[in-house]
């Protein structure tokens, strides 16, 4: 199967759940990818030790997960693109949400 996972939270709890699930699909051979949309953008930033969003976030990554980001989300936060957050479009969000059997949203 092939899921979406949109994440628009800065919410340090919410991001690593979302992860964590992403992760999880993979786990059950399914296809992930997940999108970061407006504050979704800031997971790297609102990272705790309780909740460590950049651990999941390179787990997914390792584990041939793909990360799109709003590029104009984050240039509205004055951010940089990176492999954790990379400038991604609209368009790439669309491809995502078309493709995949299921969608979730955090």
């Amino acid at each position: 199967m092939k899921i979406g996972i949109i994440i628009s939270s800065n919410d340090a709890e919410t991001c690593w759940n979302a992860l964590r699930y992403a992760n999880f699909c993979l786990g059950q051979k399914d296809e992930a990818k997940v999108f970061l949309m407006g504050k979704g953008v800031e997971y790297q930033k609102v990272a705790t030790d309780k909740f460590n969003t950049v651990e999941q976030a390179e787990k997914f990554l390792k584990s041939s997960g793909k990360i799109f980001a709003c590029g104009t989300c984050i240039k509205s936060r004055e951010q940089e693109e990176s492999e954790m957050c990379p400038i991604s479009t609209m368009k790439d969000m669309h491809d995502i949400v078309k493709e995949s059997d299921r969608v979730v949203t955090f």
